[in-house]
């Protein structure tokens, strides 16, 4: 397999597997008219298994989201060819538009208001801004 190296873009790191293609949806990365590469299943010295996912172009990205998906996932920002910076991500503290609330009264089912959810512990419990249902 030969993916090219990226010029000026990102490498999203240390997905767990099989979520590349859950952070590649929610981020809506199909949309994008540059080279996108998810690659499943690599070999990983931290796990057995990882997903990567390349993007050569520098587009404004959604921390936040990859954060919620892969909490250990890294961000490596790539200029003319070189990493000039590792992100390393951790959990935030309210996560819009990303999870829908399950509580079919919950306002933000019923009215046209974003879903919010807020971080409640140091476990990775998001419960809804308005009802506090948990999160999935």
């Amino acid at each position: 397999m030969n993916i090219d190296a990226i010029e000026n873009g990102y490498v999203i790191d240390h997905i767990p597997a099989g979520k590349g293609m859950k952070v590649y949806e929610i981020l809506n990365l199909g949309s994008l008219s540059c080279q996108v590469a998810i690659i499943t299943n690599a070999k990983s010295k931290k796990d057995t298994a990882k997903d990567i996912i390349k993007i050569n172009e520098l587009i404004d990205l959604n921390l936040d989201v990859i954060a919620y998906i892969a909490p250990n996932a890294t961000v490596n920002v790539i200029k003319d060819s070189k990493r000039v910076e590792k992100r390393t991500l951790s959990l935030p503290s309210e996560i819009k538009g990303v999870i829908k609330c399950r509580n079919p009264r919950c306002i933000c089912n019923n009215e046209d208001i974003e879903h919010i959810f807020r971080l409640v512990d140091d476990k990775g419990t998001y419960r809804c801004l308005y009802c506090e249902t948990k999160a999935k």
